[in-house]
């Protein structure tokens, strides 16, 4: 047993570091309302490596990931920069062309590519089981520096997600907020999903939020209550994909999906009984 927790202790302190800053992220993107955008940027940080692979750089050099971070950067800066008082194309379909463009040019890049089309299973599925305690202090500092960002612009942050129509400062003020809350929302994916894959990535971005919203309408209760739940989704995922054998990241996605659901259903439950007994108090 004390072998076993050494071994999953690197995976399940990096899934709790990613449940953190990927619940407070999931709870803006939630109020967005623009749900699928880190499946865009992932796609984008995975273009890039395939590129700096094709340059024949090794996957995880000091170059790979530079690339990979310009690429996202750039991405994401235009994505920041599209935002208008008066939307003409929505930005979700914004999300979906860029996501459709990076699977397309990857897809391409992966016929020239040794080994190209296992390095988009591998991006899609992650390896988070056998992730270092390098890499995790190495996410540990990232999210730290990113997270003391988030605390200073935090009120202009939340009052732009809380605003779905229109903009809450002038357009170029607004746009200024937006470059900083993308880039260091691409910065934090594209660190994430070697180690989670895209999938568990999207989960704990999403899941834990949707199911903590549907309990409270506080920003500080909903982040809190979402990393619980990712964490402890997360925690027995892993454990049950390594007792188990089966793989950790479908284990965490089925997990934590099947628990929005649950949660759902007990809240749609407690307020039919709640509306019953009004009427029967009438």
């Amino acid at each position: 047993m004390i072998d076993t927790l050494k071994f999953l202790a690197a995976p399940i302190t990096l899934t709790i570091l990613m449940a953190g800053i990927l619940s407070y992220f999931g709870n803006h993107i939630l109020s967005r309302g623009i749900i699928f955008i880190d499946i865009a940027v992932a796609q984008i940080a995975a273009l890039g490596t395939m590129i700096g692979l094709l340059l024949g750089y090794a996957e995880e050099s000091l170059n790979v990931q530079l690339i990979s971070y310009a690429f996202t950067i750039i991405v994401i800066s235009i994505f920041a920069l599209t935002k208008f008082h008066k939307q003409v194309i929505p930005q979700e379909a914004i999300i979906g062309i860029i996501y459709c463009i990076g699977l397309g040019i990857a897809l391409l890049l992966a016929e020239r590519i040794p080994g190209g089309s296992n390095f988009i299973s591998k991006t899609i599925t992650g390896n988070l089981l056998w992730v270092t305690w390098g890499k995790v202090l190495e996410c540990f500092v990232i999210f730290l520096v990113i997270g003391i960002i988030h605390l200073v612009f935090w009120k202009h942050f939340i009052l732009i997600s809380g605003t779905r129509n229109g903009l809450p400062y002038s357009l170029w003020r607004t746009r200024f907020y937006e470059l900083i809350f993308y880039i260091t929302f691409s910065i934090i994916i594209v660190k994430a999903v070697p180690g989670g894959g895209v999938f568990l990535i999207f989960t704990l971005l999403i899941a834990p939020a949707s199911a903590a919203t549907l309990f409270t309408d506080s920003w500080k209760k909903r982040f809190i209550w979402s990393w619980i739940i990712g964490t402890l989704g997360s925690i027995t995922g892993i454990y049950l994909s390594y007792t188990l054998n089966i793989s950790n990241a479908p284990a965490i996605v089925t997990l934590l999906g099947l628990v929005v659901f649950i949660l759902a259903f007990i809240k749609l439950t407690a307020r039919k009984l709640s509306l019953n007994n009004k009427n029967q108090a009438v």
